[in-house]
């Protein structure tokens, strides 16, 4: 998973700039990010404190690690799976 650039913190911020009337397009040069990545994330986050915020991108991080770890535990059970069929 990309590691973003900003903290959760930043982006709680920059949302809260656009709720209190700064345009998409200030925020954007101001920041240098996308306006795609800005809709993104008030898709995302929008709403949420920083805490809040902070908590989602833990969550997002560990879930990504688990997958990871199914991932490779899937591939060893079938790689086993493979070598006791052979044998037999």
């Amino acid at each position: 998973m990309k590691k973003s650039k900003f903290t959760p913190t930043q982006i709680s911020k920059i949302l809260k700039e656009f709720e209190d009337g700064k345009s998409v397009e200030d925020i954007s040069r101001e920041y240098g990010l996308s306006r795609a990545a800005f809709y993104q994330w008030r898709k995302r986050y929008g709403g949420m404190q920083a805490s809040e915020l902070k908590r989602v991108k833990e969550l997002e991080e560990e879930n990504a690690r688990l997958k990871k770890m199914y991932a490779n535990l899937a591939l060893e059970l079938d790689t086993a799976k493979y070598i006791i069929e052979k044998k037999l």
